[in-house]
């Protein structure tokens, strides 16, 4: 089994079923973990921002179409200070545990410290579980092309056989690490 491969990541396009495989990980995992998970919230069938949410209750927009900000995707205004906040402190690597990271995306990367802590995650010894966007900027695009990234894309033919295979990756690579 290649261990050099520790960080685990999905990427798909919009809606393809990445987060909701992140949070079939979480409900699975029987392993310590941190880190953060984000989803859409709607009003009425309509999206109007993006939650995120830490593997231990915390919880904060990263974007909202009410959030007055300098950084916006579309119609949505990025909280920096929630990313910083809730996020980066979230993702930081304690123990053994694996950390998990959805995602990494344009609304996160406006951050530069978001960015520095998701290299510090990736060059720790924990196993990091994450869901990485399509494309992507020389950032994005950088951590990709890592060594020590496996990269799984999310298709309806295999969403609901990506939470066993990853849960079962990661199971390898904490017994090889004790």
């Amino acid at each position: 089994m290649d261990t050099s491969k520790k960080n685990i990541f999905l990427t798909g396009a919009p809606s393809s079923g990445k987060t909701t495989v992140i949070e079939k990980i979480i409900e699975r995992l029987h392993h310590p973990a941190n880190g953060f998970y984000t989803e859409e919230e709607g009003i009425a069938g309509k999206r109007v921002g993006f939650m995120m949410n830490t593997v231990d209750g915390k919880k904060g927009y990263l974007a909202h179409q009410d959030i007055k900000s300098d950084f916006h995707i579309r119609r949505y205004g990025v909280s920096i200070e929630n990313i910083e906040g809730i996020a980066v402190p979230s993702i930081t690597p304690i123990n053994r545990n694996v950390i998990i990271l959805d995602e990494i995306g344009k609304m996160e990367c406006f951050s530069e410290v978001f960015k520095k802590a998701v290299v510090r995650a990736l060059d720790s010894k924990n196993i990091v579980i994450g869901t990485i966007t399509l494309g992507g900027d020389d950032f994005i695009l950088k951590i990709k092309d890592r060594a020590d990234m496996e990269i799984h894309e999310v298709t309806p033919d295999n969403r609901d056989s990506l939470p066993g295979l990853i849960l079962e990756k990661a199971s390898e690579l904490l017994t090889a690490r004790s």
